[in-house]
């Protein structure tokens, strides 16, 4: 169905609804997105400060057929947040909801604004020992309904699963209005269809998340990290497999790190301190959490022995200091700085069984070379099967040199990714950016239904159109 722009007619119409200070123009925050891709249009920004705030948007939307788009920390990584075409949506901003409302250490849970930073849940979880493990490069700025309607992953997915499983309740506003007040503290309720994990991952086409009850865990008692060397993807994973059979659940990271990252960490970011001198070819980073009357180090050390025994490690430092252990995991967390300084052709998020990384590994450089010749960095959650697979030009070239050639590098990737059973999206959603990846890889079956719920929920296709699913 056709929708209409948000024009100065509908802004009146929000202002004569909403309190003074709601509504306002758009900044350029608003229009940008993380990696320059999407440039969105000035059109009118909703700052709501409750569920009821947002509800009102969202009728008036309806009733004028004006779309609208969510818009949480502007972190995204497929341009979700971004309407670069169509008729102008209204752009409504979580910012002003922030707050943390409840929290209830001896049910670990706590109760949040969907607007609220994700650092700041993280430390209100930690001031009452307990911790909210959705751990992101962006958890300064990205906001928790966002984090929720992106399904988002992260470093400790291994141990403590994704957003999807950091989520008992929601509080949400409709389609056509309505608000659902799904903000419930239970592990269990089946009570018919699971609207909550519906809305996880909908990426905003479903409905505006206004509040969430997430799950906290304890605080492991001791940390331990270590970076070990490793001769290649395949002993990753079997040292991943040694990990698991000696530590168990306890094992929070395992972090595969190539030697072309840590080449560009030292070209573009050489403040932060590596490990080793030279730098690897292929390395990961292990993080443990072990409970009381364990020692980390000790635990690491075994690990590291029978590694090496087996082949599967060549050189490891074991953390000696909390300090250390930060730096370990700041060298993880600044490699895709360095791959923004460097400047990537393409930019993969993928996730493939985790039998078949190493083959994933080997075929994608040939793929690759069919094409041309161009510097990879593969690295990533190998701990759950999502690599991000970056190719960059030769040192001297840059990567507008090959815009002709994006599309053909990209589709060898996912090609490759869905032929050995995984996705072409593993934790960043569709957004925009991947629609077409949508419909190329995605299950005839799947598709069918993904439209049925949206025509049935949104008839009116006024939930941030042109995401996930084509108009």
């Amino acid at each position: 169905m056709d929708l209409n722009d948000a024009d100065s007619e509908f802004e009146a119409l929000l202002r004569g609804a909403l309190p003074d200070d709601a509504v306002g123009p758009s900044e350029p925050r608003y229009l940008e997105e993380p990696r320059g891709r999407y440039h969105g249009r000035e059109t009118v920004v909703v700052r709501p400060r409750s569920a009821e705030e947002v509800a009102t948007v969202v009728r008036l939307a309806g009733q004028a057929r004006v779309g609208v788009v969510a818009y949480g920390g502007g972190t995204g990584l497929v341009g979700g947040q971004i309407s670069t075409d169509g008729p102008l949506p209204v752009i409504l901003s979580l910012e002003r909801m922030a707050a943390i409302r409840e929290v209830y250490p001896q049910e670990n849970v706590l109760i949040c604004d969907a607007g609220a930073v994700l650092a700041d849940i993280q430390a209100a979880a930690d001031a009452v020992e307990r911790l909210f493990p959705l751990s992101l490069a962006s958890e300064g700025s990205a906001r928790i309904g966002g984090n929720l309607a992106t399904n988002a992953g992260g470093t400790a997915v291994l141990r403590y699963g994704n957003a999807r499983a950091l989520c008992l309740g929601l509080e949400a506003v409709l389609p056509d209005g309505q608000i659902w007040r799904g903000l419930q503290r239970l592990r269990k309720d089946n009570t018919g269809y699971d609207l909550r994990n519906l809305l996880i991952g909908s990426e905003g086409t479903l409905g505006v998340i206004t509040a969430a009850a997430l799950k906290l865990s304890p605080k492991p008692a001791a940390r331990g990290t270590a970076i070990f060397v490793v001769p290649s993807p395949k002993a990753a994973l079997d040292l991943l497999a040694l990990a698991q059979a000696q530590l168990g659940e306890l094992v929070s990271g395992f972090e595969l790190i190539s030697g072309q990252g840590l080449a560009f960490l030292a070209e573009t970011v050489p403040e932060v301190r590596q490990p080793f001198d030279a730098a690897p070819d292929w390395a990961v980073l292990v993080d443990v959490g072990l409970v009381a009357g364990l020692d980390p180090q000790g635990a690491l050390e075994q690990l590291f022995v029978a590694a090496a025994e087996a082949g599967l490690a060549l050189d490891g430092v074991i953390a000696q200091s909390a300090q250390q252990s930060d730096e370990f995991w700041f060298v993880r967390e600044h490699i895709p700085e360095a791959n923004k300084r460097i400047g990537a052709v393409i930019s993969s998020d993928v996730s493939v069984p985790l039998g078949a990384i190493p083959e994933f590994v080997e075929l994608g450089r040939a793929e690759i070379a069919k094409i041309g010749a161009f510097r990879i960095n593969c690295f990533g959650h190998v701990g759950d099967g999502n690599l991000h697979y970056n190719v960059f030009p030769l040192p001297g070239g840059r990567a507008a040199d090959h815009a002709n050639q994006r599309g053909d590098l990209q589709r060898a990737v996912h090609d490759l990714a869905h032929r050995l059973g995984g996705s072409v999206s593993a934790e960043h959603g569709v957004g925009r950016l991947k629609v077409e990846d949508l419909e190329r890889y995605g299950d005839p079956a799947k598709l069918s239904a993904l439209r049925a719920i949206k025509a049935a929920l949104d008839p009116l296709g006024i939930m941030n159109p042109g995401a996930v699913l084509r108009n």
